[in-house]
């Protein structure tokens, strides 16, 4: 008798394999300093070779092996997570082309052929976040995909541009792709990664993704959809050297950074507040990327995929225990009911803020060293420690709501953390949550960066972290014993708690003047001048016309026939 695998399964085993073999390449490549670079040249047009290229280096390949990996796990994850849903299988072949989609970007040092993964990953991400029928998820992924295609486009036209070059592939023309030339085609790869990493002013998307299954949120967030920008900013790192370029993304991505900490105090929806968390961290990968260093956001982008995916989960099991509440002011007292569920919980956001030994500390820790110590501006700076303060407030905000706070529906509702089949993933991507950090540390750098800071800014980061977490407990502590102060600001509250309005602005402000604009073409354009001319118009001219037409025809035949009569009778009377 043949034992059928379930699919979740036979999914996790083959991602598995495929990240034991990528790591293990990835591992032989960075020793022999080694880059195998593959293509398959289908035509030529207009004298640029039109090529599919794939590069097998030690970042795409160790990229590669982190990617599946997580997805190993959420594979696992999902096999008790989606049990209950009737179209389970679909649900598989879905996240199986995403994760498809994003290795097919990473591998590709070639424009047209990072297309076809970026574009896959956008189109797979729409049929995931309305992947529950509803109004909210339709709505969400229309911003989504809307959001995404400004960076399509901004891709498309790159690829024009480089037209000029011969060739697409960015890996050959670094050293044209950093000249001043190149300023546009830079500035468009910039606009592209600025939109898939939901920078401003496309951060509204990614709180509105969160209507996606919770896995896939776990997979978006860590490893695929919002990584894939940074990846590619990683790639085209050199055009931005010494260019007008990254001061503008370095402004933009503090202000980011500082704007989703803010919005993540205010927040009371679970998913939103990790969603907020890992914009983030997107901002300090994109604004080290600003400063010169690729390597520091590529390290960073690897040990957030960990605790990120790590942190998702969490929430996933919690909301899954709580019959799909979200609302963290419904929870409470965690610790005692699911205590293997909050100590993982626990252990993610403490990396998430940067706790000494854990995999957030050697990347972000070190980001913020060399961010002191560059030539950057007094805003930068200041948007660099408050960012970093309100982190470790929203995290502790978050601890006391769902952990330490008084149990609220979890005294009226059952509920354990005893689900091997959740709980197993969670364990593993614990493990590299606190020691990957120091492996990679050792790994991708073979000398240490040299951090030459004062005493007070050595230890500002650790004074900022200590101050941020005692005012985000005692704030929630005051908040729940006492009036809820914010209601008497609240216009304050109503404008950073909605990340500066940015929603309004991306979805209802641009779509109700977009339909008005809209309304107005159509009264005027479609409906009136264009129809009166064309359409019914130009029907009625050419019906009016050959009906003329048809009435000559029609008396000129008449009067042949009668002609012909005549002929005929004076023919038949000289004859006779």
């Amino acid at each position: 008798m043949i034992l059928k695998m379930p699919m979740s399964v036979s999914s996790a085993v083959f991602l598995g394999l495929m990240s034991i073999c990528s790591g293990t390449l990835s591992l032989l490549l960075l020793f022999l300093n080694v880059t195998l670079l593959i293509e398959w040249e289908f035509c030529f047009l207009n004298g640029c070779p039109l090529v599919m290229t794939i590069i097998f280096d030690w970042i795409s390949m160790l990229f590669s092996s982190f990617v599946f990996f997580i997805s190993c796990m959420i594979m696992l994850y999902s096999g008790e997570y989606m049990r209950e849903d009737k179209n389970f299988d679909r649900f598989m072949y879905l996240v199986l082309l995403f994760v498809s989609s994003m290795v097919m970007m990473i591998i590709s040092p070639n424009l047209i052929s990072i297309l076809l993964g970026w574009d896959g990953l956008g189109l797979v991400s729409y049929c995931l976040v309305i992947y529950y029928h509803n109004e909210k998820s339709a709505n969400s992924g229309m911003l989504t995909i809307l959001s995404n295609r400004i960076g399509d486009v901004a891709v498309l036209i790159s690829i024009g541009l480089m037209v000029k070059f011969g060739g697409w592939n960015f890996v050959l023309y670094s050293g044209e792709i950093g000249s001043k030339s190149m300023l546009l085609i830079s500035a468009l790869i910039m606009t592209a990664a600025m939109t898939k990493s939901a920078q401003i002013p496309f951060s509204a998307w990614l709180p509105a993704a969160m209507a996606a299954p919770t896995p896939v949120s776990a997979l978006v967030h860590s490893s695929t959809l919002v990584t894939a920008g940074v990846y590619l900013l990683i790639r085209f790192s050199n055009a931005f050297m010494d260019s007008s370029v990254s001061s503008f993304l370095l402004i933009i991505s503090c202000l980011t950074m500082f704007m989703a900490g803010l919005a993540a105090n205010f927040e009371y929806d679970l998913k939103k507040i990790i969603a907020l968390s890992t914009l983030s961290q997107l901002g300090v990968m994109m604004s080290i990327l600003s400063l010169g260093m690729p390597d520091l956001a590529f390290f960073h982008l690897l040990t957030h995929a960990l605790f990120k995916a790590l942190l998702f989960m969490c929430a996933g099991m919690i909301i899954h225990n709580m019959k799909e509440c979200q609302d963290i002011r419904h929870m409470g007292g965690l610790a005692s009911s699911m205590p293997l569920t909050s100590s993982l919980m626990t252990l993610s956001n403490m990396a998430l803020c940067g706790m000494p030994f854990m995999a957030g500390f050697y990347s972000k820790d070190l980001i913020l060293e060399v961010a002191f110590m560059s030539n950057i501006n007094k805003i930068s700076f200041l948007l660099y420690v408050m960012a970093t303060g309100l982190t470790v407030c929203y995290t502790f905000r978050l601890i006391y709501y769902i952990i330490s706070g008084e149990p609220v529906l979890s005294s009226f509702i059952s509920i354990n953390d005893y689900c091997p089949t959740m709980t197993t993933p969670s364990v593993m991507l614990s493990i590299g949550a606190v020691s990957m950090g120091a492996l990679l540390s050792w790994l991708l750098f073979n000398d240490s960066y040299m951090i030459c800071l004062s005493f007070s800014l050595k230890i500002l980061a650790l004074a900022v972290s200590i101050l941020g977490g005692f005012i985000g407990y005692m704030l929630n502590l005051m908040s729940v014993n006492y009036n809820l102060s914010s209601i008497s600001f609240f216009t304050f509250t109503s404008f950073v708690g909605s990340m500066w309005f940015l929603p309004h602005l991306s979805g209802f402000f641009a779509a109700s003047h977009s339909l008005k604009v809209g309304s107005k073409v159509k009264k005027s354009l479609d409906g009136g001048w264009l129809e009166y001319f064309g359409g019914q118009g130009g029907h009625k001219t050419f019906m009016t016309g050959s009906a003329y037409i048809e009435m000559s025809q029609d008396k000129t035949f008449k009067v042949l026939v009668k002609t012909l009569f005549v002929w005929i009778v004076v023919l038949l009377i000289m004859l006779y």
